[in-house]
């Protein structure tokens, strides 16, 4: 099955999403996205709300068949 553009998306915002987790359990709350975007807070909940999506997008597609 191809993926689509969508699909794709998704599948990079888990995966920053992980490595931003990861990277805040093994350096003790160094958050690359708060690094990345922290002068402007509204991005950092955008970019946290878009993750939190993609994961739900994740366990639909994963149940879906």
């Amino acid at each position: 099955m191809e993926k689509s553009v969508l699909d794709w998306v998704v599948l990079v915002l888990v995966i920053v999403g992980g490595l931003n987790w990861g990277l805040m359990a093994i350096n003790r709350g160094w958050n690359v996205v708060e690094s990345l975007l922290g002068a402007w807070p509204i991005l950092v909940q955008i970019v946290y709300g878009l993750v939190g999506l993609a994961a739900l997008y994740m366990i639909y597609m994963t149940f879906k068949d």
